[in-house]
């Protein structure tokens, strides 16, 4: 008896926890319940404890109020100008009215995915293939009006819709890739062409204002020479001016030009007219008397036999320089004539000079036998 009385109250609790587990539900965060009375919506459970009728309320559904992301397999489609594409799409959705989501349509998801491809179809069929590829943004938000507005009854929210990829045919990629590449290598050559282009503009201006810049310099080098030489010419002519030399001295200044004439590399050949011999005659009188002469003694006290040494000095560098003339054009003579002591005629024998004829002081002793 006792044991039986034991059975019976094992029982009784054991029917006790399994109603009380029946009764009591805890709702997660973001997780709606769906509960029926015998076969009848009754309510929505909402997150925390929730307590139901036992053997009588029931869960129906379990809904996810958080949003959800599916991808799509790829889907054939043909685009206007009849080629064949793969597209793979994805989806963001939420659900926001579970009681709709588990009553008006009994797969939400896959009508979603059925709703999409159709959709896509149609969009895509009134594009070609360069306009598909270039109208992702087009495409997705045509897509986006479509399924929001469809899926508004079902309780479901679609936020967005991305094409993942758009696959063309195998030869068509090839075609894509050919045209791609000729459309780089195109531009890739007009940039080269107008890179070189734009070089020889900017060198050819770049000579032109060097050219310039070195035609003004050599303008302006040559303005200051000459003004320059102008200033040094007014300069001296003041200087012989104001100095108010007389003959003597510059028959004495040309005696010490005078070898440095002689000794021109230049000059190969001298012809020596017969008058220069009295010319340099009468310029060393002149340059005998210049002691003498009153009207150019200078004031100050001036060492005589200095002067007439220096002027000694310079008359025979001259007849040097006089002599070698000679001697170079008695050897022209000599080569003119073709044979040797044969002077040409209508040329006169040139007359050997002295320092002392120079100066005008010529040797009057009679000549030895």
């Amino acid at each position: 008896m006792e044991l039986v009385i034991a059975l019976v109250v094992g029982l009784i609790a054991l029917f006790v926890v399994i109603t009380l587990v029946r009764s009591v539900r805890i709702v997660p965060q973001q997780r709606n319940f769906v509960v029926e009375r015998l076969g009848k919506y009754q309510r929505t459970l909402r997150p925390g404890l929730n307590v139901l009728v036992p053997f009588v309320d029931s869960v129906r559904t379990k809904v996810d109020l958080r949003e959800q992301v599916v991808s799509f397999p790829p889907q054939p489609v043909i685009t206007s100008d009849n080629l064949v594409v793969s597209i793979d799409t994805v989806l963001y959705f939420k659900v926001i009215d579970p009681v709709k989501a588990t009553y008006e349509i009994a797969n939400f998801l896959q009508a979603i995915e059925q709703l999409t491809v159709t959709t896509l179809r149609n969009v895509i069929g009134s594009l070609d293939l360069e306009k598909a590829l270039t109208s992702r943004e087009e495409i997705n938000r045509h897509l986006s009006g479509v399924l929001d507005e469809t899926t508004g009854r079902w309780g479901v929210k679609v936020t967005r819709v991305e094409i993942k990829a758009i696959e063309p045919p195998p030869s068509i990629r090839d075609s894509m890739e050919k045209q791609m590449r000729a459309e780089r290598e195109r531009r890739a050559t007009i940039l080269t062409a107008e890179g070189q282009k734009q070089a020889q503009i900017l060198n050819a201006e770049g000579d032109k204002q060097g050219a310039v810049l070195r035609a003004d310099g050599d303008r302006q080098s040559r303005i200051l020479q000459a003004e320059g030489q102008a200033k040094a010419i007014r300069m001296v002519f003041d200087a012989i001016h104001t100095a108010n030399p007389s003959q003597k001295v510059l028959a004495y200044q040309y005696l010490q030009a005078l070898p440095q004439i002689a000794n021109g590399q230049a000059s190969k050949v001298w012809i020596v007219p017969a008058e220069l011999t009295k010319a340099l005659e009468g310029l060393g009188g002149a340059l005998g008397g210049l002691a003498a002469t009153a009207d150019d003694t200078p004031e100050s006290v001036l060492d005589a036999s200095a002067v007439e040494r220096e002027a000694a000095e310079a008359a025979q560098s001259a007849a040097d320089a006089a002599q070698e003339v000679q001697q170079e054009v008695h050897e022209a003579e000599r080569q003119a004539s073709g044979k040797t002591g044969q002077r040409p005629r209508g040329l006169p024998a040139p007359n050997p000079l002295s320092p002392s004829s120079l100066l005008g002081t010529e040797d009057t002793k009679p000549e030895h036998a």
